[in-house]
């Protein structure tokens, strides 16, 4: 039992003089502070990271600008998005290496204006003023965490178009990224920057373009492949606007002088109305003279990846109904097989 008491009181000992350590490491910190001299140190100190970051920042963004016209001459799409993916990080790896920058030149201004210090004093202030400034800055801390586990995840990167909730209109094409940040420019030309922890979920455009599908259902092929061809010169083209104007891929003929015709469009996001509005009204405005519309055009969303995983759930779901089914079946067969079978 003394033996405990000794350990305790020694390592109760050993508490007190490190908090008394770090007392006198806090004191003699705001005796040294705001002398001249580790002023003067303090802001070459600073000033020396800063110029090291701006130019390592010019020299990571040149990589970038390299990067980025290599990613509009590449048609693969698989390519495009592994070399955004490389964009992306180099973008984020020169927030960090500015603070690394910064947190060396504070350690070697410590070490410059406060020598021979113990290591234990040390450790003492610096988790005293660890809570001190985690305190004071806590929102930022929230940010480079929410943007660290954005990160590591892969939610998005620089040239993919996302919309943000809650945001009503924070949607637009991702210029920068940040571990406290995310820049992105609007189809308006707004830029908008976004605190990483206000980011509650993320929507990814495929391909960064909305497509629209335009259902047709006429009584002259010829003459509906017309109204389309015709519409296409009234709709706007451009990057912002219609993207890709509508092409027709498919036709058939579904009943008696009655074809069915699907054309197919790509637009900017935010600019689906020009389709299922603009180009709706325009057709029907062309097809007040010629009068071989069945009924108003129909627009829908029109994504392969999706049609392809909806196809294959709702696949699956019909084998497991069709089962289902046929085990009812034979049930309510077998049931009244016995029903029927007289007795012996």
């Amino acid at each position: 039992m003394q033996q405990i008491l000794w350990i305790f009181g020694a390592s109760g000992d050993t508490l007190d003089q490190t908090v008394e350590q770090s007392k006198n490491v806090l004191r003699q910190i705001t005796d040294t502070l705001f002398n001249a001299q580790s002023i003067v140190t303090f802001i070459i100190a600073i000033i020396i990271a800063l110029l090291l970051g701006r130019l390592v920042a010019a020299i990571i963004r040149r990589f970038v600008h390299i990067l980025s016209a290599r990613i509009d001459k590449t048609e693969n799409l698989a390519v495009v998005n592994k070399l955004r993916r490389t964009e992306t990080l180099l973008i984020l790896s020169i927030a960090l290496i500015r603070v690394l920058l910064v947190v060396l030149a504070l350690y070697f201004w410590w070490l410059l204006n406060h020598p021979g210090r113990q290591p234990s004093a040390l450790i003492g202030a610096g988790a005293i003023l660890a809570l001190i400034v985690s305190g004071a800055l806590s929102p930022i801390l929230r940010d480079l965490a929410y943007g660290a586990v954005m990160m590591a995840e892969h939610w998005y990167g620089v040239g993919d178009h996302i919309s943000v909730d809650p945001l009503v209109n924070g949607q637009g094409v991702v210029e920068r990224v940040t571990l406290r940040s995310t820049k992105i420019r609007g189809v308006n030309g707004e830029v908008i920057w976004i605190n990483n922890q206000n980011i509650w979920a993320v929507r990814v455009t495929p391909r960064g373009v909305r497509t629209l599908a335009l259902e047709l259902f006429v009584t002259d092929i010829e003459k509906g492949a017309q109204l389309v061809e015709a519409t296409n010169l009234r709709l706007p083209v451009g990057a912002v606007v219609v993207v890709s104007p509508l092409a027709i891929m498919t036709q058939a003929n579904v009943g008696e002088n009655l074809w069915h015709i699907t054309a197919i469009a790509e637009v900017a996001p935010g600019r689906e109305w020009l389709i299922d509005k603009f180009a709706i009204n325009v057709i029907q405005e062309l097809d007040s003279k010629q009068h071989i519309l069945v009924h108003e055009p129909i627009t829908r969303y029109a994504d392969t990846e999706a049609e392809r995983r909806f196809a294959r759930t709702i696949h699956n779901s019909r084998k497991q109904t069709i089962r289902t089914h046929r085990r009812t079946g034979k049930r309510s067969a077998i049931k009244q097989h016995k029903d029927t079978t007289p007795e012996s």
